[in-house]
This record gives C-alpha cells, structure tokens and sequence, in this order.
C-alpha cells in the first residue's frame, strides 16, 4: 500500500474518533473531508485502504455475495486445503543437504535413475559395472538416505 494511503488511513483514523466525540454518531466522508482538508475522494480511497487492515473472522457463514449458502459451514470450510505436494517439497528441501554429502558417484547414479529415468541396466553401462552391483549401490545409498532423513533432529 502506498506511504500516502497508510498515512491517511492512520489519520481517518483519529479524525473519525474526534468527529463521532464531538457529534455523537459516525461522521459522513463529506465531513471526514472538510476535517481533513482532502478531497472526498481521498477520503474514499483511505477507508478503502483501511479495509486491508481490518481482520475478519473465519467462523462466519458465507454468502454476503448473493450466491446460494449451505447454512451448515462457514468460510473457513471454503478456504483452500493442504496443497498434496508439498510434502514433496519439504522432502526435497531434507534431502539436498544428504545428497550433497554423497560421493560424487553416488550422487551421479542417482541423478542417471531419477532424473535421467535411465534403468539400472542403462546405468550399469554408462559405469562400466553390473546392473546387479548397480542396484547394490542404489540400495546402500537410498537406504543412507533414508536413514538420515528419518533420524530425529
């Protein structure tokens, strides 16, 4: 939000609490205007801006846009949900430091089967090796992966 608009918000503010004191009810953006010396436009654009401020509560029901309510849920209910994949993230993220601890084979053979989606055979003769001593290496490596990964912190 801009300096001028958080600015004025905080003086809408002060001059709404003045203004209801001295006339004992909410005062008018035409009064709010004159007290201020702005434009009613400016007043506007303040208490539009002071809406981005202003928290409300998940528990109340929806439906304040027209459109058909079930009674038996509130906004909370509508709101988004756990995104699936990022479970996937949050591994990848433990994982880059494992990973990077590896011997440069290693972390070579596992970038040739997961990202290269190259079979243990492919593999084996990209190396020079087995696919048997191949799968060996996957399964010692996964398994110290795995290991670390699921090690208490």
């Amino acid at each position: 939000m801009p300096r001028r608009l958080q600015e004025l918000r905080l003086e809408l503010a002060k001059a709404t609490e003045t203004l209801e004191g001295r006339l004992d009810r909410r005062p008018t953006t035409t009064e709010l205007a004159e007290f201020l010396e702005v434009t009613e436009q400016e007043v506007t654009e303040g208490l539009l801006a002071s809406n981005g401020y202003t928290a409300g509560t998940l528990d109340l029901p929806p439906g304040s846009g027209g459109e058909e309510v079930d009674n038996d849920t509130v906004l909370a209910d509508r709101l988004g949900d756990v995104d699936p994949a990022m479970e996937g993230v949050e591994n990848l993220l433990a994982l880059k430091p494992l990973i990077a601890q590896l011997s440069e084979r290693d972390r070579r053979i596992l970038q040739m089967r997961f990202g290269q989606e190259m079979t243990q055979t492919e593999i084996g003769r990209e190396l020079g090796s087995s696919q048997m001593h191949v799968s060996r290496l996957l399964n010692r490596t996964l398994a110290h992966l795995r290991t670390h990964l699921l090690a208490p912190a």
